[in-house]
């Protein structure tokens, strides 16, 4: 008599397959990490810095005051301050007629470091991708 053994079935899980993926997604979070950044993106001026080109279009210069006043050179009256709704709906109607228009941030050196923050803050609400800083050059007074 021929007697037949049963096979056990195997319960291992093959993880290969699994390892595989999981570097994979490894790989691909490693390479859009550094692609997702919060909060105002910002490059500080240097002592020497270059002009604008003359090329390039006529950016959008927001400027705050030593006493806190936002003002915005476009608009009816540019020498008077405006309130800071007024400014981020006056940037996002710009932003929407001419997207690629540069956008500077011009502060007083009498200023604080938090109501440049907040301007910024405001621009970034309004749809503004990038600001520049407004320098005056070393040489000048």
């Amino acid at each position: 008599m021929y007697v037949r053994k049963r096979r056990r079935q195997v319960s291992e899980i093959n993880v290969v397959p699994y390892i595989d993926v999981m570097l994979v997604l490894l790989i691909i979070f490693m390479v859009t990490a550094p692609l997702i950044t919060q909060g105002v993106k910002v490059e500080l001026p240097k002592a020497e810095s270059n002009p604008l080109d003359e090329e390039s279009k006529t950016p959008l210069v927001a400027t705050v005051d030593a006493e806190g006043n936002y003002y915005l050179n476009v608009g009816r009256d540019q020498d008077s301050p405006i309130q800071p709704a007024e400014l981020g709906a006056l940037v996002a109607a710009h932003l929407q007629k001419e997207p690629d228009t540069p956008v500077m941030v011009n502060g007083d050196k009498g200023v604080s470091y938090d109501q440049v923050i907040q301007l910024m803050v405001m621009l970034q609400n309004a749809g503004v991708p990038s600001v520049g800083l407004m320098t005056t050059s070393p040489d000048k007074k």
